[in-house]
């Protein structure tokens, strides 16, 4: 079960996005970096952990299915996001990057590369179902990271991550839906999703998107089976898509208050864990 506390953090860093809120300026600050499809977002949190500050943008396809397609532009939104976390006060220096599972090293390095142009100091990386375990606070269940690209699963059994996956089924899959349903571009079609006052309607246009993105994980969760599913990422924002997915796999699903910051924040809180190790390491 998703903690009070979960949730609450959640709610503290939605309201840091602000850039207004207090903090101790004697204290170090981590920040985690979640280069998605559809957003790049920034969590900033304090040496207790706690949300202080970050950043979100539409990542304008920069990354696409976990993969950085336009280096230059992914650099861009970030070096922006730094500034101006910087010129409100939060003088981030070190930070972790979050990426998908099963897209290999090479593309990991590169998540760090654009870290570093930007300029952070990489403390480490870590998956994004791996980062989101951390906010959640589970010692049981999967974590299914459901982005604008890809679908991330991690199993974890009392506290230990022992199975992580992706597929490259998220968001803008349901986007490309809409859009041949409608004849629009993709750009209107996620406007479309994003429109709660559409949603009702358009459920129906890309349930089967989520039906898939259910048989996805069901199919990876047959020789790690879980009581429980909890979904994060941007696309588990959409109403009803917890219903699909515990109907189609017979798992009982939970998700968050807000789904999209879960990852970041999860990613922030791992590089202040590995900061605090290495000196640690040191003494």
């Amino acid at each position: 079960m998703i903690s009070d506390s979960a949730n609450r953090s959640l709610l503290d860093f939605e309201t840091s996005l602000e850039l207004n809120g207090k903090f101790s300026r004697s204290q170090p600050l981590y920040a985690g970096v979640d280069l998605g499809t559809a957003y790049t977002v920034t969590a900033v949190v304090n040496a207790d952990g706690e949300p202080v500050a970050g950043a979100i943008t539409r990542s304008r396809a920069a990354i696409r299915d976990g993969l950085v397609l336009d280096y230059t532009e992914a650099v861009r939104i970030l070096r922006q996001q730094v500034i101006d976390l910087r010129g409100a006060g939060f003088d981030i220096r070190m930070a972790s990057a979050a990426y998908p599972p099963g897209t290999g090293s090479r593309n990991a390095r590169i998540f760090a590369n654009v870290l570093n142009s930007a300029g952070l100091e990489v403390s480490g990386l870590v998956e994004e179902p791996t980062a989101a375990s951390m906010v959640l606070d589970i010692a049981d269940g999967a974590v299914v990271d459901i982005g604008g690209g890809t679908t991330g699963i991690t199993v974890v059994r009392r506290g230990e991550v022992v199975y992580t996956a992706d597929e490259a089924t998220g968001g803008t899959h349901a986007d490309l839906v809409i859009a041949g349903n409608f004849k629009i571009d993709t750009v209107e079609a996620e406007r479309i999703k994003t429109d709660p006052t559409r949603q009702v309607e358009i459920f129906p246009i890309i349930k089967p998107v989520f039906e898939k993105m259910a048989s996805i994980v069901k199919v990876h969760l047959r020789d790690h089976p879980v009581e429980a599913i909890y979904l994060v990422g941007g696309t588990s924002s959409f109403p009803g898509i917890g219903h699909v997915i515990e109907f189609e796999t017979g798992v009982a699903v939970e998700i968050p208050v807000r789904p999209l910051l879960v990852t970041p924040l999860g990613t922030a809180l791992s590089c202040r864990n590995m900061e605090k190790g290495k000196t640690a390491e040191k003494k």
